[in-house]
């Protein structure tokens, strides 16, 4: 297969993670027969220094062509002064609105070898696998924003259009799954949330009706991951709480560094990126986690390339990798030795197989 992908490091530890992502994806051309044609670029505050602006129309431009993007993390304090339309946060949001991707999936399966790293109590990670759908172009990060001195404002819209084509996803996955979506909202305050809550009602009960739905408010459901975590299959919510919710569920996978995330559209490009963030803290130590970029690697090939055995190769050698005892630092039980970023990456490209 001959594929363009888009190769965005970003900021922090993204270039760090991303270098072991692009050796994974060679590694996997090279086995199987495949022409990837890695193309960088740049995004966020690396674009902002560079180019002074944070999203570059070259950048947009190469996402739009691609086969598929994959973005290693923007932001970082060197750029909190900066003004709000050129933060490199907004560089991310427009990269999603130009690609249109608007269903970002999340899934989150802790793996056994790692329940230990994990603040949850171990019993209640046993069969958990969740998938999150969170709405990714609307809401309270893509509204009008005004600022004074003395008061702010954020505005948070949402149409029926834009909230029943993310439904549509998480319907079509959990009729791959157990059949049970649990959909989240603020529809006893929010405006925007009655709406969502009225439409999901509607849309399931017509388009999915064998589905099983659970309607709850954010605050319950964030209780609820904590406590009953394995009774959630495919959770779908908008923007703001989709962002909050699958920080909070990375902890019952052990760490941020171990989550992968496609945002996809219509068709079947994509955006790819580990849910962390820019880790300005341990950028440039070589301690960074790489397995959420590299299993959002793989989803890549399985979603926007139609590779589903590429996919669950890399799957498995990153799942083989802690099964010999690889951990960064992220996911090293306290006193526990642990390996950096490369090392992991050279664990993970060794655990491939040998021939396609």
């Amino acid at each position: 297969m001959d594929a363009l992908i888009a190769i965005l490091p970003g900021d922090g530890i993204g270039p760090e993670v991303t270098h072991e992502g692009v050796r994974v994806l060679n590694a996997i051309a090279k086995k199987y027969g495949h022409r990837f044609e890695l193309r960088e670029a740049l995004i966020g505050g690396a674009a902002l220094d560079a180019l002074d602006t944070p999203a570059p129309e070259a950048t947009l431009d190469l996402a739009r062509e691609a086969d598929a993007t994959m973005l290693g993390a923007v932001g970082g304090p060197k750029w909190n002064d900066v003004p709000n339309d050129k933060r490199p946060e907004r560089g991310l949001l427009k990269l999603r609105a130009a690609m249109n991707a608007f269903a970002n999936i999340r899934p989150v399966v802790p793996h056994e070898t790692l329940r230990g790293a994990s603040p949850i109590k171990e019993e209640l990670l046993i069969g958990v696998d969740i998938i999150v759908v969170r709405e990714l172009t609307g809401g309270i990060y893509f509204g009008e924003k005004h600022r004074s001195e003395d008061s702010a404002t954020d505005v948070c819209t949402y149409t029926r259009a834009e909230i029943e084509r993310v439904l549509r996803i998480a319907g079509q996955l959990a009729q791959q799954r157990k059949g049970q979506v649990t959909s989240v909202d603020k529809s006893n305050v929010l405006e925007t949330s009655r709406l969502w809550r009225s439409v999901a009602k509607e849309f399931f009960a017509q388009k999915f009706p064998e589905l099983k739905v659970e309607h709850l408010l954010v605050d319950a459901a964030a209780m609820h991951l904590l406590s009953r975590p394995r009774d959630f299959d495919v959770i779908v919510t908008e923007n703001m709480f989709g962002d909050i919710l699958t920080d909070e569920a990375s902890m019952l996978a052990g760490s941020m560094g171990m989550l992968p995330s496609a945002s996809l559209n219509e068709t079947k490009k994509g955006l790819y990126e580990p849910i962390h963030g820019s880790a300005p803290d341990i950028a440039g130590q070589g301690i960074a986690n790489p397995c959420g970029f590299i299993l959002s690697a793989a989803m890549l090939l399985r979603h926007s390339l139609g590779l589903d055995l590429e996919a669950t190769v890399i799957e498995a050698a990153v799942l083989g990798a802690l099964d010999q005892g690889y951990r960064t630092a992220d996911i090293a039980v306290a006193g526990a030795p642990s390996v950096n970023t490369r090392k992991m990456g050279d664990a993970i490209v060794e655990g491939l197989p040998a021939n396609a």
